[in-house]
């Protein structure tokens, strides 16, 4: 087999949508297997959801490094490099790793059935793990769960089930019950399962999968959280989960949503038998977690947000209420042609929080286009609407308005965060 670089493997994972499909759940167990052999690496922690699976991933990996645990971490999608997804500890994988790994995979699958874009990342990220030999690997699921290609795992420690909403409605069901079961799809016979108990018709349909496996069953709820205090940059709360009562915690970070989702991270962290898991290595953990791309502020006055679904949009303008802002509020938008973006267009006019939107293509053939974003905000006189080819003549239209006390908020979607990640980096370096 050729030798390649790091260029050449990373241009080759990203042609692979144009020539391979998604295979079967028994055809990514035979690749797991032909790639890593018959016990694949590490204690797995098995992450499904709608929203916050990134982030309850994020918050775990942090709370297990605290406690004096190695770590690994597969996660999806990638903001500015595909090296983001296949982490160790806090570092994700260097290029020499990420060749090696691919020529692993290369391998195999020269003389297979060649796997789909999500599956062969997944295949290096076990190759990977294998070599470094974590005490634990945290995967989050791509898309769904049951299906997905990380569910040829067979055995894992833990499962965690975050937010359940309205998203990939084409592949997982018009309904909150038809996707929460595909999402817990992940549980398998005996092991722990642990969600937040939300909404009514997901908690029902994960305690029914829950009991018909014999696993037991961990949730909390907002019942659990108390005294939430959001400061200018920070949000202080107390948890209990059970184990302790009423941890005060705090977040860096002024995003409402993450406190769902650390306090998922602390009562999913408290259930692995052999981690001695403390107030001390619970308040440390969140304190040290980072997490790009959710209401990241990467200038002053500017922030990120990766809100691509309902739900995520809710989160994201409940968070911008309550910013202090004593300016104005511009956003920048941009949406994937496959979300419901005519329903988040209108979420955001309703709310009423943001005077000037600039509404921008993605650099992905998956974008919405102009005329389909025309149709959806034009019938809002309440924002001024401009439109753009590009992220980055949005962004310089809205930073000309901006004066001293104004905020630019950037969501929409992810691509569009891991765009202006790099813009905005690109501009410091100029």
């Amino acid at each position: 087999m050729r030798n390649y670089t790091y260029t050449e493997a990373k241009q080759y994972i990203l042609e692979i949508p144009r020539f391979a499909k998604k295979h079967t759940m028994e055809e990514t167990k035979r690749l797991l297997k032909l790639v890593v052999g018959d016990k694949p690496p590490g204690k797995i922690i098995h992450v499904a959801g709608t929203n916050g699976k990134g982030s309850v991933c994020a918050y775990l990996r942090s709370i297990l490094l605290e406690s004096g645990r190695q770590v690994g971490l597969f996660t999806s999608p990638h903001l500015e490099t595909m090296r983001e997804r296949i982490c160790m500890g806090n570092e994700m994988i260097s290029e020499e790793e990420f060749t090696a790994a691919f020529e692993r995979v290369m391998e195999v699958v020269e003389e297979e059935n060649h796997p789909s874009f999500f599956e062969f990342l997944f295949l290096m990220a076990m190759v990977y793990f294998q070599e470094k030999n974590p005490e634990y690997i945290i995967l989050e699921t791509g898309l769904g769960g049951r299906l997905d290609a990380t569910n040829a795992i067979d055995n894992p420690v833990l499962c965690v089930i975050t937010e359940i909403g309205y998203d990939h409605m084409e592949y997982l069901g018009d309904t909150i019950r038809e996707i929460a079961a595909e999402k817990a799809g992940i549980i398998k016979a005996g092991v722990p399962v642990v969600f937040f108990d939300r909404r009514r018709e997901s908690t029902e349909i994960l305690t029914q999968y829950a009991k018909k496996g014999r696993s037991p069953l961990v949730f909390i709820g907002n019942s659990n959280i108390l005294d939430v205090n959001i400061n200018n940059k920070s949000i202080d709360f107390s948890l209990d989960t059970g184990y302790y009562k009423y941890v005060n915690l705090s977040l860096e970070t002024n995003a409402q949503y993450q406190v769902e989702n650390a306090a998922l991270a602390v009562c999913a962290a408290e259930r692995l038998k052999d981690v001695k898991i403390t107030p001390r290595t619970i308040r440390r953990g969140l304190g040290a977690m980072r997490w790009p791309g959710r209401m990241e502020e990467v200038l002053p006055g500017i922030y990120l947000d990766g809100a691509h679904n309902e739900d995520g949009m809710e989160a994201f303008l409940q968070t911008a209420s309550h910013d202090g802002c004593t300016g104005k509020r511009f956003l920048l938008f941009g949406v994937v042609a496959d979300k419901r973006y005519e329903a988040m267009a209108a979420q955001i006019a309703e709310s009423g929080l943001f005077t000037r939107a600039a509404l921008t293509l993605l650099e992905t053939d998956r974008s919405a286009s102009i005329d389909r974003l025309k149709a959806a905000w034009q019938q809002y006189k309440e924002i001024s609407c401009s439109f753009h080819e590009n992220a980055g003549e949005a962004y310089r239209e809205l930073l000309s308005c901006k004066e001293g006390k104004d905020v630019i908020y950037v969501a929409g979607s992810l691509y569009l965060t891991g765009q202006m990640r790099s813009l905005l980096k690109k501009s410091d370096n100029d």
